[in-house]
């Protein structure tokens, strides 16, 4: 018996081992805005061993694992003292989430996590399940942890155990390791998912990006990304939700969509990376989309290029929930350089990158969508009718143009 155990150790410690110091190639031929990676940053098998498992032999004499990880995915991120750090949601075997912070040196791989969970206070009526939280360090001197928390529906039906009330949690740290609870947000909407807190105040006011429901799963009525105003922070209280960014038919965001992380800032405006959602013959779709708004006035959308930025592929689109990418986590680092962080199908962290400057290309100078298929196709010829005058010009021409 302790021959075996000794040998089941040592292979999970191998195992485990291999796994969190794996480099991560970047994939070639990517489509010119971003890169993709050879594999995921974070998976349910990322999760330290003791975590897992019991190590004493006499508690544990055939290494069971005791703590079941389901998956690792949805995760905030921030660049804190030259690491990069992932706010991840953890999910538990037993379907119940919470986040854990894994580091990394250079936000590609390497990514391990601290030694333990967030120990998340919590507000006098306690959450059964909290999720997806976006990091924003704000203007005020702090960092926030904007995340969905999940109640039972208290007028559920006897019988019911499915109907649930979700709510944006919100909490403040200056560490990402000794959290502050503040009061959950109030807004008109019946239920909330995916608020985001912007990093600057306006005129005086706490800024935040919602997404008004009517239900736990269904927009109902409501949908599209959402903005208001909040004179406190420690008692945030919405009066007033506007729709800056709407849900509209046959689109990548027909059924709803969502602010994935906190805006950029860049000197064309802030850039916004949010999720899409339409439905198919296979279920909900999520897709990641991007767009632009004004500098001065953040409700005013300038620029939206047509359809999905980054979509599910290979493996991505095989998991818990499938055929979804969502993200809620990017950091721009010193360089230019932008780490787009996103979960795919509700399992496993992946990381794209990319520059500013590229994005804001992609951004500026994508075409929108005209919301028919004759202006897809007019657009289509467009393009078609530029590269043929392009390739008509003689080689030495084409280079000069490079050039």
């Amino acid at each position: 018996m302790e021959n075996t155990y000794k040998e089941r150790l040592k292979q999970l410690e191998c195992a485990y081992h291999a796994l969190i110091t794996r480099e991560n190639p970047k994939l070639d031929l990517g489509n010119g805005v971003f890169d993709r990676y050879t594999y995921p940053v974070l998976t349910a098998q990322h999760a330290p061993l003791f975590w897992r498992y019991d190590l004493n032999p006499e508690t544990n004499p055939y290494l069971i694992e005791r703590f079941g990880i389901n998956a690792a995915f949805n995760s905030g991120a921030i660049k804190l003292n030259g690491k990069f750090l992932l706010v991840v949601r953890v999910e538990s075997a037993d379907r119940k989430s919470f986040f854990a912070v894994a580091e990394s040196p250079n936000g590609i791989d390497n990514f391990k996590f601290w030694d333990r969970p967030i120990t998340m206070p919590e507000t006098s009526v306690p959450d059964v399940n909290v999720y997806d939280m976006r990091l924003v360090q704000h203007e005020d001197g702090w960092i926030y942890g904007l995340f969905c928390t999940e109640r039972k529906d208290p007028n559920a039906q006897p019988g019911d155990e499915s109907s649930a009330i979700a709510q944006c949690g919100i909490a403040r740290t200056h560490d990402l390791k000794k959290w502050e609870r503040l009061a959950d947000l109030k807004t008109p909407s019946p239920q909330q998912r995916n608020v985001v807190l912007h990093p600057e105040f306006i005129n005086g006011k706490y800024a935040f990006y919602t997404r008004p429901q009517d239900g736990f799963i269904e927009a109902g009525s409501g949908g599209g990304i959402g903005w208001g105003l909040a004179d406190s922070i420690e008692n945030a209280v919405v009066e007033e939700e506007i729709v800056l960014d709407a849900k509209q038919y046959h689109t990548v965001n027909e059924v709803k969509n969502g602010q994935g992380p906190a805006p950029l800032k860049t000197e064309k405006g802030w850039l916004h990376l949010a999720h899409g959602v339409r439905n198919t013959a296979a279920g909900l779709r999520y897709v990641l989309y991007t767009f632009l708004t004004d500098l001065e006035d953040p409700t005013k959308v300038i620029h939206k290029p047509a359809g999905y930025f980054i979509a599910p592929e290979g493996e991505e689109r095989v998991g818990d929930v499938s055929n979804v990418v969502f993200s809620n986590g990017w950091i721009l680092d010193e360089d230019g350089t932008v780490f787009i962080y996103y979960g795919s199908s509700d399992t496993r962290m992946h990381v794209v990158t990319s520059t500013l400057d590229k994005l804001l290309d992609y951004v500026l100078y994508t075409p929108a969508d005209g919301l028919r298929t004759g202006a897809t196709v007019e657009r289509l010829n467009a393009l078609i009718d530029c590269n043929q005058v392009y390739l008509k010009k003689k080689p030495e021409q084409r280079a000069s143009v490079v050039s």
